[in-house]
C-alpha cells in the first residue's frame, strides 16, 4: 500500500511518457465544485479581514508553484520528472507533476497548517526558564511535512497510480526534507513578517511563477 522510493522500472517510465499534459480527456464538473469551494474560503478569509490567514495559504502556493515548474523542468531536461501524477487519477493535469485537485489542495494548505498552529504564535516548546526551545512554527511545519510526505507515500502506491516516482533515489525522505519542509515553513512564517516584507515576498514568488509560466508553456518546456 505504501511505497517510499521510486523503483526505476520501465513500467514506471512507461507511465510518464504516457501523461498527457493540459488535455480534457478525463475532464468533469467536479473541476468547477473544487474552485467554487476554494474561492469561498479565500474570500471568506477575505471578507473577516484574516490577512494573515490569506498570506499563509497564497506564501505556501506560491512555493508550491516554484517547486512544479522546477519538476517539469527538470522532466524537459533529464527525461523524466521527479514526482507525476497519472491520467487515470485526475480530471486535468496542469504540469507534469500536479493535477487539478492536488492543486487546489495545497492552494488551502497553507491556510490549515497557519490555523493549526498555537493562539499564541510565540511559543516554544521544550524551552528552560523562558530561553531556548524550538519555535512552534518549526514543530508545526515540520509534523504537516511529515503527514504530507507519508500521504505521497500512500498516494504512490496506489493501484492508479496516484503519483509515480522514476528515479529510485527519489521517495518520501527527500520529498519531506526539500519539498514539504520548505512549503511548510512558508506558511507558518511569513505571515508573521512585517506587511512590507510580506509583501515582497509574495509579489517576487507569484511574479515569479506568472514569467516562468509565461514563457516555458508556449516554449512546450512545461
Amino acid at each position: 500500500m505504501f511505497v517510499f522510493w521510486g523503483d526505476g522500472s520501465q513500467g514506471a517510465k512507461d507511465l510518464v511518457d504516457s501523461i498527457r499534459v493540459r488535455s480534457t480527456e478525463n475532464f468533469n464538473w467536479t473541476f468547477i465544485f473544487i474552485l467554487a469551494v476554494v474561492f469561498y474560503v479565500y474570500w471568506s478569509e477575505i471578507h473577516k479581514k484574516n490577512k494573515e490567514i490569506v498570506c499563509a495559504g497564497l506564501a505556501l502556493y506560491g512555493v508550491h508553484w516554484l517547486y512544479e515548474i522546477a519538476n517539469a523542468i527538470i522532466g524537459h531536461v533529464f527525461g523524466y520528472p521527479l514526482w507525476s501524477v497519472s491520467n487515470e487519477s485526475t480530471t486535468f493535469i496542469l504540469l507534469i507533476g500536479v493535477c487539478w485537485e492536488l492543486s487546489m489542495m495545497f492552494s488551502l494548505a497553507g491556510m490549515i497548517s497557519f490555523k493549526m498552529l498555537p493562539q499564541d504564535r510565540t511559543k516554544r516548546y521544550f524551552a528552560k526558564n523562558g530561553k531556548g526551545g524550538v519555535s512552534c512554527k518549526l514543530v508545526g511545519a515540520i509534523e504537516m511535512a511529515l503527514l504530507f510526505a507519508l500521504f505521497e507515500s500512500f498516494l504512490a502506491g496506489t493501484s492508479n497510480h496516484s503519483f509515480i516516482w522514476v528515479y529510485k533515489w527519489w521517495g518520501v525522505l527527500p520529498v519531506f526534507i526539500t519539498t514539504y519542509i520548505p512549503f511548510f515553513l512558508a506558511s507558518n512564517y511569513v505571515p508573521d513578517w512585517e506587511p512590507k516584507k510580506r509583501r515582497t515576498f509574495l509579489i517576487v514568488v507569484w511574479g515569479l511563477v506568472a514569467v516562468l509560466l509565461a514563457v516555458l508553456i508556449p516554449l512546450g518546456i512545461i
